[in-house]
């Protein structure tokens, strides 16, 4: 059995602990200070002289209060939020948290821009893409903007039963308060040419997003037509993809052959009109022919019965066909499926 030590040279303990625990700490890190721990501050076996919590973990909340009281005039003044946007904390009038540089909050048009949508596309009766191309905004924000504001005027005019009977007014303190957070696009000056967003991009279409070997000869010139068909032989080119062409001829127009900037405005109007025009003819042709194959049956409740013939034949020999019942859920594609040839057989 080996000796035991005197009661004396216990007193050594916390002192060897305490050495030991410094010299097996890591190296101080340069960007965070390093604070003692409770292990450090006192040893294991001995008690703490105080319950109190450290003035160390109050370091951060006194820090938070005194900056709060320096700053706090120029986020408290909430009547220069709806002129003057938002304001955050780093500055940058998109970037809304401070340690995430790579988050971008994107503009939001404001209650007088979608007001101007609006009275442009509804009241003057202009074409929605001269609207879309004069005020750098997406032709389907335009679309959904018009949609919204007909429905809120119908609203203000012919309030619903269960709002009209309980008089309940339209959420606008809650509307503004959440429009003040956000940067917005202001169409206020008539004089200023501001974009909002990028309007003229082209769609991913479905087919574009398979997998395709496609052969081509070193002596044949391929074009976008010829990428445009070699994904399907009705998909059309970019530039007949993008919402508005009417755009690429006006500048070519203007570059090449020379035609005042004035005169080619004017013909983009009325190139936009013109297709306008035809898209709503073509869907109101659809919309008659989708009704015509429609047989509706009322019964003595009321209730409307709406039948339609199916062809078996309308899927397809492999069931993938557009005209199936399912097809508006999409297709699954067989780009990786185990046995599909996908090395071109032969070049055409």
């Amino acid at each position: 059995m080996p000796p035991r030590l005197p009661v004396q040279a216990s007193s050594w303990r916390p002192v060897a602990e305490s050495v030991s625990s410094h010299l097996s700490s890591p190296a101080a890190s340069t960007i965070i200070p390093s604070i003692p721990s409770s292990a450090q501050r006192c040893p294991s076996n001995a008690r703490a002289f105080s319950a109190t919590a450290p003035a160390s973990g109050r370091l951060g909340r006194r820090q938070m209060r005194q900056w709060m009281k320096q700053n706090e005039h120029k986020y408290k003044a909430l009547e220069r939020r709806p002129f003057e946007g938002s304001q955050y904390l780093s500055g940058n009038s998109s970037q809304p948290f401070p340690l995430n540089p790579h988050f971008r909050s994107a503009p939001v048009l404001s209650e007088s821009a979608r007001e101007l949508v609006w009275e442009k596309v509804m009241v003057k009766g202009e074409p929605m893409k001269s609207v879309s191309a004069e005020l750098g905004i997406d032709i389907r924000r335009i679309g959904a903007v018009v949609r919204l504001k007909e429905v809120e005027k119908d609203w203000i005019a012919n309030p619903p039963r269960r709002l009209n009977k309980q008089n309940k007014p339209l959420a606008r303190p809650y509307a503004k308060a959440f429009m003040a957070l956000l940067p917005q696009t202001r169409y206020d000056d008539s004089n200023s040419q501001r974009i909002h967003e990028q309007f003229n991009e082209v769609v991913v279409h479905p087919y574009t997003q398979q997998q395709l070997f496609f052969p081509v000869s070193e002596s044949r010139e391929f074009n976008r037509e010829d990428a445009a068909k070699a994904f399907n032989r009705y998909l059309k080119s970019t530039d007949e993809r993008i919402p508005h062409p009417e755009l690429v001829q006006m500048e070519r127009q203007i570059n090449v052959e020379g035609v005042a900037p004035l005169e080619a405005a004017k013909a983009f109007r009325q190139a936009t009109a013109e297709a306008e025009q035809k898209i709503a003819e073509r869907a109101e042709r659809a919309a008659r022919k989708e009704a015509s194959l429609i047989t509706r049956v009322n019964d003595k409740r009321g209730v409307e019965f709406r039948f339609k013939d199916y062809n078996v034949d309308s899927v397809g020999h492999n069931g993938r066909g557009l005209e199936g019942v399912g097809v508006r859920y999409g297709v699954a594609s067989y780009d990786r499926k185990r046995g599909e040839v996908k090395i071109p057989t032969k070049v055409e």
